[in-house]
């Protein structure tokens, strides 16, 4: 079923327009639109995987116009496994949707158009559309992140949409330097035309530039990270959980692309400064957002500079450029994807029981909510890398692979990383077991109330006590907040999978070496 491949594209962009044409006449038709599509993306995906699997890596012609002049759609098994994970991802967000929010009918269509773009980003295999499906991406990322409710939300869409522009715009340069320099758009064909125009030639070196800055913008690396942190923090927690999965994993997958299917390693060999300096680029990020993520107090805000120094990880073992590093960075974008979602939901969760999101607010919270603080805390180790998580799987690739390149400084880089990264989330799970929770409200009431009452007349003291149970039953409301089973399943999920992905990371790094074959 080669069509999947398109349908993968084709069927979240046409149910993206029933919300909108039908939402006058029913409220709620956008959430019940999104789970439709979600669950045949997630049956088209699988169908895709299934084939890869079966008989290996297939292209699809769009309209049947042959390559290199047609738009070719590639399956193998990295896109393939990247695309059942954003038909996964995208299912628990939309059921978390359902309770969490946003319920207007524009946000269903904003997140459908989003799986449309990322799910084009992972198939295409032409470097035109990838840029059309990048801006897919990210106009509908602006959108989702503008939902909250808070005009903060507004300002850190704004601010998203221009440095989010300028990386676009950077990348669509670069692709109009490679067309002058070979005459084509189409990924594998630039693959052989570019040693014929030369990897040393003035436009070649050019394109390169502006197609690496371009997507280190979409992937949040220092110093070009500044739309996330305000981003992720300002957005509803789903809307956060789904881009923080997602939209870097597409922008660092499609430098991976541009790196091995468009330039290959023999630009690395021919050119090595290039990149001698994204992996300077990526070491930085992954230090600074380290530093940067032990520095704060929001968990959103802590979670997302984690992001700026995890995805420094992933570029920096895919410019590594020796297999056992790639593979390393790929096994990392997987298990990313998954800690990262499961994660922000998490604290959207223990946030409704706390009251609060900041690490101080979780005090006791495990208390109040054992089994999602459970799984939050074991998706914060698995990020750290504590084996037999996902997590360790792709971090010790990357470290083994950089030591086998001679690049001592990335391994070095990584496990500085994983220090700071034990750190804040060391702090996070220290306030949730070994700390108490704050004084109930309606305590600190009673207290207030016993101690005026020997001052009071008899009936101002009767009114006094009124307005103190009236006090206490709001309070007593309040606290009464629960994690909603949603979410605490899709955070128990996470975790779950997290360890099971380490546990089969030989067989996931199997599905990926066809891939990585061709390369090396």
């Amino acid at each position: 079923m080669t069509d999947a491949v398109a349908l993968l594209v084709a069927v979240p962009i046409l149910l993206a327009l029933v919300p909108v044409a039908f939402g006058r006449r029913w409220d709620r038709v956008g959430w019940a639109t999104a789970a439709v599509a979600a669950l045949v993306h997630l049956g088209l995906s699988l169908a895709v995987a299934a084939k890869v699997f079966a008989t290996g890596s297939f292209t699809y012609a769009v309209g049947d116009y042959a390559p290199p002049f047609g738009i070719e759609l590639v399956a193998d098994g990295v896109s393939a496994t990247l695309v059942v994970l954003t038909s996964v991802v995208t299912v628990a967000v939309v059921a978390y949707a359902r309770t969490a929010g946003p319920h207007s009918n524009s946000f269903y269509s904003e997140l459908l158009l989003l799986t449309a773009g990322i799910s084009g980003v992972f198939v295409t295999g032409d470097v035109f559309n990838l840029y059309v499906f990048i801006e897919i991406t990210g106009l509908a990322t602006y959108a989702l992140v503008a939902t909250g409710d808070d005009p903060a939300a507004a300002l850190a869409s704004l601010k998203y949409l221009l440095v989010g522009t300028i990386g676009a715009s950077l990348y669509l340069l670069g692709v109009g330097y490679l067309y002058i320099a070979t005459g084509t758009l189409n990924m594998a064909d630039l693959s052989t035309q570019l040693p014929e125009a030369g990897y040393g030639s003035p436009l070649v070196l050019t394109g390169f530039a502006l197609l690496v800055v371009g997507l280190a913008v979409k992937a949040a690396l220092f110093p070009l990270h500044t739309w996330q942190p305000g981003a992720y923090a300002e957005s509803p927690h789903s809307v956060t959980a789904y881009i923080s999965a997602l939209v870097s994993t597409a922008a660092a997958y499609a430098l991976f692309r541009i790196v091995y299917a468009v330039f290959t390693p023999a630009f690395d060999a021919a050119v090595p400064f290039a990149l001698d300096a994204l992996v300077v680029l990526a070491s930085v990020s992954v230090v600074v957002g380290s530093v940067l993520a032990v520095l704060q107090s929001d968990l959103k805000r802590m979670l997302a500079y984690s992001s700026v120094a995890q995805f420094g990880l992933v570029i920096a073992g895919f410019a590594v450029a020796n297999s056992t590093a790639v593979t390393g960075g790929l096994v990392h974008l997987v298990g990313h994807a998954v800690m990262k979602a499961g994660l922000f939901v998490g604290v959207g969760a223990l946030a409704s029981v706390a009251g609060g999101r900041t690490v101080d607010d979780l005090a006791g919270v495990a208390d109040r909510a054992p089994l999602t603080s459970a799984a939050f805390a074991v998706l914060a180790f698995a990020l750290v890398g504590v084996p037999p998580a996902i997590g360790f799987a792709g971090k010790w690739h990357i470290v083994l692979g950089a030591v086998e390149g001679g690049r001592w400084g990335v391994a070095l880089v990584a496990v500085v990383s994983t220090l700071l990264t034990l750190a804040y989330f060391a702090r996070v799970v220290e306030r949730m077991y070994f700390r108490d929770a704050p004084a109930p409200a309606e305590e600190v009431a009673g207290e207030v109330a016993d101690g005026g009452d020997d001052t009071l007349a008899a009936d101002g003291g009767a009114a006094s006590e009124s307005a103190a149970d009236e006090t206490v039953d709001a309070d007593a409301e309040a606290a009464a907040g629960s994690v909603p089973p949603t979410a605490r399943a899709i955070v128990v999920g996470a975790a779950v999978a997290a360890v099971v992905l380490g546990l089969f990371a030989v067989e996931l790094i199997d599905v990926f070496e066809p891939v990585l074959e061709v390369y090396f």
